[in-house]
């Protein structure tokens, strides 16, 4: 492709890739400058250009040398569309979907979904690249934007016709995920997480209202949880552009969610659609999966999946990596569970789906990252000992901090509280305490592999974890 047909007026040279990393400039790249989280790309301009870089995006005010300048006082969104007509074509049927909670499994669910139609399909996010029999772990929810791109083009030629993404608040923000045309986008809920980015609710949320006011094409469905108390924002910010609405939940109108009844293994669903009640056997445990699934299938309907077809195909969904996954059962007869949940939001979310299991006690461990907002610690000790039985306080991703100084401030919200530091020992008592009666939940890691301490990533699986420690 000519840098011509990407930039009206420009020079008329072949360009071979695009880059936001200096190392990773080639003869022919396009170069992309603004600041990051920790570099600010526009110090590394000079360098690009002396790697081969043809044309520079950055801000109008930043000084270019030896290169096109393609000014913008946007450059993240400038870049992201120009490499977007570099990388395409893309999977003909795309959706993306944010929230702070339950955006892996709304897009993992998507996917299966379209496959039991007959559709080849993938997912693009915190678990990495999934299709069929694949699986490539990017290590972010959503990845740079070459690298999404790339991923995405390079589904399209192996035959994905069926795409379903995470969209982040930090990849909307730093338009992450422009470029690839959307059918439709979902919104699941929104709680505290992120404030160490956005600083406060106001942004936070205004950087997942972006996918509905900006990104999400007018021709497009907007599938939105009608039960949490920001969706009515969401969906005027959906009608503002004339977008169709898909609403779903107890108070939804697409798909109205009657009645739910928990079972030993899962849960039946009633639910009011397209003026007939459709009864869903769904064989994953809590309210929240309840909702994941039933955003799923609006997202599948509003891709042309058939309504009741669709609502049948959530009977045989398979459970997702780390969410309420159930590791092992111990000695004693308590069945284990791991979940992702690091939020106050998600880790109460994940107690109220085990609690109508429980014949005796619910345990709980869990921890809270380091170098991530600190006003959540607190809320999330609150949450563990009012709604848990037994709760252990751990480490969990410590970073560069003091891993006491972390679990001090998770203390502060559960007083009574064990505290236990090494995170396996702490699983491994979690499990000895557990009686016949009882359930184990090891919360915040989930899918995750390993620990991060200090600049060191050590192996680390809480699933694999509970499963040594009950043998």
């Amino acid at each position: 492709m000519k840098l011509s047909v990407l930039v009206p007026g420009a020079v008329d040279v072949p360009v071979t890739g695009f880059a936001i990393d200096h190392r990773k400039v080639a003869p022919g790249t396009v170069f992309g400058a603004f600041a990051g989280g920790r570099f600010n790309g526009e110090d590394y301009i000079a360098a690009a250009v002396a790697g081969g870089a043809i044309a520079i995006v950055a801000r109008p005010e930043v000084v270019v040398e030896g290169a096109i300048h393609i000014a913008d006082p946007a450059p993240r969104r400038c870049f992201a569309r120009l490499a977007a007509r570099f990388f395409a074509p893309f999977p003909a049927c795309a959706v993306a979907v944010t929230g702070t909670n339950g955006k892996t499994s709304t897009v993992e669910m998507v996917r299966q979904v379209w496959r039991m139609a007959g559709h080849s399909a993938a997912s693009i996010g915190t678990l990495g690249v999934t299709t069929g029999d694949d699986r490539v772990s990017t290590g972010l929810t959503t990845p740079d934007v070459v690298t999404f791109l790339s991923n995405v083009a390079g589904l399209a030629r192996e035959g994905v016709t069926h795409l379903a993404f995470e969209a982040s608040s930090h990849g909307l923000d730093q338009y992450r995920t422009e470029g690839v045309p959307l059918t439709a986008a979902a919104f699941t809920n929104l709680s505290r997480d992120h404030l160490d980015y956005h600083g406060t609710m106001e942004d936070y949320f205004a950087a997942k209202l972006r996918l509905f006011a900006d990104v999400l094409p007018e021709d497009g469905t907007a599938v939105i949880w009608a039960d949490d108390a920001v969706a009515g924002e969401v969906v005027a910010a959906a009608k503002a552009r004339g977008i169709n609405i898909n609403s779903v939940g107890t108070m939804g109108e697409t798909l109205r969610l009657v009645a739910r009844e928990p079972s030993l293994l899962g849960q039946t669903l009633t639910v009011e659609a397209g003026g007939r009640t459709h009864k869903i056997v769904l064989p994953l445990i809590g309210a929240y999966q309840a909702a994941n699934a039933l955003v799923s299938a609006g997202l599948v309907m509003a891709t042309g999946g058939e309504m009741t077809a669709t609502l049948a195909a959530l009977s045989r969904l398979q459970p997702v990596r780390g969410r309420l996954e159930r590791a092992v059962i111990t000695r004693s007869g308590a069945p284990v569970y791991v979940d992702y949940a690091h939020t106050p939001d998600a880790l109460e979310a994940a107690i109220a789906a085990l609690r109508p299991h429980v014949g005796g006690r619910l345990v709980v461990v869990f921890g809270a990252g380091g170098d991530r907002d600190t006003g959540k610690r607190v809320e999330m000790g609150r949450v563990a000992a009012t709604k848990a039985d037994y709760v252990i306080v751990t480490d969990d991703n410590p970073r560069s901090e003091d891993p006491a100084g972390i679990r001090a401030m998770v203390l502060a919200g559960a007083p009574d509280a064990v505290e236990i530091g090494m995170r396996r020992d702490a699983i491994g008592a979690a499990i000895a305490a557990a009686g016949p009666q009882d359930i184990v939940l090891i919360a915040g890691k989930g899918h995750e592999q390993g620990q991060i301490v200090g600049e060191f990533v050590l192996p680390f699986d809480d699933v694999s974890v509970a499963r040594e420690m009950a043998a």
